[in-house]
């Protein structure tokens, strides 16, 4: 569960494309057609899936608590990517969609597994908010931490907050020793190489301003 929040300038990062869905994406992803757009939300929040019909509605639930009882005041959408999962998580999905407005949940499907960048970049399609987080639907990224994130990225008006399992307060639960290992030694590895002084590059738990994410994921 990533828990604490760290700043880092954006980086520039390759990503594939992607194929349909049960939402027409918009054909450009900008910005400034989402700012246009007086009845956009503030927050766009991309949860990719495969095989999450049990984590995917604790996550839902989760994140809108988040938002009604710590940032009332703000307006978001919940965007469910799924890629083909066979264990019925587009089903649950749609059940979302209907129990809290299809304003409210918007599902995205694809045909096959195609990976977490081209899950990004299908979801920003049809994103309409101005800030835009992406997280995992397996409980690793805890939606208790979103209003903590937002926070900071308003205080500090910076492009990207991340959350980081390795400092002060961050953590992981329920991985096994083999995960551990590759997830350390990849941070360590870019630590030595690149420098980034960003404690975790490996996870995906972070808020963006949307023209920060349109560029880096184009």
């Amino acid at each position: 569960t990533c828990v604490f929040p760290s700043i880092f300038p954006p980086t520039p990062m390759a990503s594939s494309s992607s194929s349909s869905s049960s939402r027409k994406a918009s054909p450009s992803g900008s910005g400034a057609a989402a700012a246009e757009d007086a009845s956009a939300p503030s927050y766009s929040i991309l949860i990719p899936t495969y095989n999450e019909r049990e984590n995917l509605p604790i996550c839902v639930s989760l994140i809108v608590r988040s938002f009604d009882e710590e940032l009332p005041e703000e307006t978001y959408e919940i965007i469910v990517i799924d890629d083909g999962s066979p264990d019925g998580t587009q089903e649950v999905a749609a059940q979302l969609c209907k129990a809290y407005g299809k304003e409210k949940i918007i599902l995205l499907t694809r045909t096959s597994k195609q990976g977490l960048g081209s899950a990004y970049q299908f979801g920003l399609k049809s994103a309409r908010g101005r800030f835009v987080i992406i997280m995992d639907a397996d409980l690793s990224h805890h939606p208790k931490n979103i209003p903590d994130m937002i926070r900071k990225q308003r205080e500090t008006k910076c492009g990207v907050v991340t959350g980081t399992r390795y400092a002060q307060g961050g953590g992981v639960h329920g991985w096994n020793l083999w995960r551990k290992c590759v997830s350390t030694g990849a941070n360590f590895l870019v630590q030595v190489i690149l420098a980034p002084g960003v404690s975790d590059l490996t996870g995906s738990f972070r808020p963006y301003r949307r023209d920060v994410i349109t560029n880096v994921l184009n």
